[in-house]
């Protein structure tokens, strides 16, 4: 039997091996070498020695924005979840808040490009309303708004499942001791989904540290993230080095934010 499930096993490590760990060896190879393709650490000077602080001032940037965007998704998601929870059909509910997440990233920036531009919804609204035209497109806020609204389903899942497999009982017995309903919610329910908050702030914050589509097509470029700074050093100046060095120093950011946000026991 256990032999069994030690070849059982090979699928997952094999995929591992060539979709996890090799692709990260050669990132880690490649940031050694520079536009020549000779051996250096010029490019990890480059990083935290260049002009202005440049690419530290990006990294900065990086992590703000996917801090706010987290943040945002977690004062939506965190009440949602707890609605959903209480709704006779909150599967049927919390499966159509997932479905957003089968269409293309690509096609959803396209259409908020379209509700957000000069002749878009929004503005065609305020228009009626009396309002002037006004600049939502290639700003913080779409940013933020759009990367938000998508992001959002994977920060309402884990809370949705944490709270919905609560015991029913330690709120009752919290009742019967005398607490409000506040104290109730901050004392066992919050506490008791910190597990389902810590998961969803991984799977908001670290892709949000990477995005470089929406920066392009819904932020104009006025958002300069690491990611963007990794596409354009791959595609446009073709330096795979300096590209491979910052995608070392953002896998770095991610592994620190799991270790900050892992679940610890209690002393």
């Amino acid at each position: 039997m256990k032999k069994t499930s030690n070849w059982l096993s090979v699928p997952y490590w094999l995929w591992l091996a060539l979709f996890v760990f090799i692709p990260l060896a050669l990132i880690i190879w490649q940031s050694f070498f520079d536009i020549h393709d000779n051996f250096t650490l010029e490019n990890y000077k480059t990083y935290f020695t260049s002009p202005n602080a440049t690419y530290l001032k990006m990294s900065l940037n990086s992590v703000l924005y996917a801090g706010i965007i987290t943040v945002v998704t977690l004062l939506i998601a965190y009440p949602t979840a707890y609605f959903l929870t209480k709704l006779k059909h909150k599967q049927l509910w919390l499966m159509l808040i997932i479905l957003p997440t089968w269409v293309n990233l690509l096609l959803k920036a396209y259409a908020f490009i379209g509700i957000f531009g000069n002749s878009g919804a929004v503005n065609s609204f305020l228009g009626f309303m009396g309002i002037a035209p006004q600049q939502i497109l290639f700003t913080d806020f779409a940013f933020i708004f759009v990367a938000a609204y998508i992001e959002i389903p994977f920060m309402i899942l884990p809370i949705f499942n944490v709270l919905d497999d609560m015991d029913q009982n330690l709120l009752s017995a919290s009742r019967d001791l005398g607490a409000n309903n506040w104290q109730t919610f901050t004392r066992v329910i919050f506490p008791l989904s910190m597990n389902g908050v810590r998961s969803g702030i991984q799977a908001v914050f670290i892709p949000s540290l990477s995005l470089f589509m929406l920066t392009r097509l819904i932020g104009g470029n006025r958002v300069i993230s690491l990611g963007t700074a990794i596409e354009q050093h791959f595609l446009t100046t073709q330096n795979w080095g300096m590209g491979s060095t910052i995608g070392v120093v953002l896998i770095l950011t991610m592994l620190l934010i799991m270790w900050a946000t892992k679940e610890r026991a209690d002393r």
